[in-house]
């Protein structure tokens, strides 16, 4: 019987649902490693549920349909890729996030990008933004993965962390402002020319990297 993977602020007290819910606005992610209570950096979960902000637009006007927004939480990329005219659907592995995006009537669906997704290797489009690079503290697999989502002229784009040299896989935690903390899971911190390096052994190569208001971004293609 194989074990459930523990995911990004799920388990223990819920404290990224309870941000979802809009209980709380801000969330440490914490290096269980680390032994200390010094945060490795602080989120601000409200932005993952308000409107798109000029950024995330400018990111979408950049790129083509149809977009998989792989960590889409309640879905805010997804509404806004619509109303840009995308074809856009979201998968999300927190039951809460999705139940949130359903509600306002966007296509996610609660899947984990490992999973079997709708339209393999066909998506023009796979975004990983909002630190989602960490996700199963792998990135290279993470980027293996979205390279057989794409379709064969597809792009992978990806927000990454501001120190291009940045490449630290951890196990974390999150907790809220209360104390209150998630179960441990696997995650991943990475830069510019740390995802760069790794692209290679993946099948990618890096095609454009810029910044916009103090966000770093980068967009790979098959190499």
């Amino acid at each position: 019987m194989s074990l459930a993977v523990a995911t990004f602020g799920s388990g223990g007290s819920e404290p990224y649902a309870r941000a979802l819910r809009r209980d709380d606005d801000v969330l440490f992610l914490r290096d269980a490693r680390a032994g200390s209570s010094v945060p490795h950096s602080t989120m601000n979960a409200a932005r993952w549920s308000d409107d798109a902000d000029a950024t995330d637009i400018a990111l979408l006007r950049g790129v083509t349909g149809p977009v998989l927004d792989i960590g889409c939480g309640p879905g805010r990329m997804v509404r806004a890729a619509n109303d840009l005219g995308l074809v856009a659907l979201g998968i999300d592995v927190s039951p809460t996030a999705v139940a949130i995006a359903r509600a306002a009537r966007l296509r996610v669906l609660n899947l984990s990008v490992f999973d079997m997704v709708p339209l393999e290797g066909s998506w023009a489009t796979a975004l990983l933004v909002d630190g989602n690079i960490g996700i199963g503290g792998d990135p290279s697999a993470l980027m293996a993965r979205c390279r057989e989502l794409v379709s064969p002229d597809g792009s992978v784009v990806v927000e990454v962390n501001g120190d291009p040299l940045r490449d630290d896989v951890f196990t974390g935690t999150l907790a809220d402002i209360h104390g209150e903390q998630s179960d441990e899971f696997p995650w991943a911190e990475i830069g510019r020319l740390a995802l760069a390096r790794r692209a290679p052994h993946v099948g990618l190569r890096l095609a454009a990297a810029w910044v916009e208001d103090g966000r770093s971004f980068t967009r790979f293609v098959r190499a």
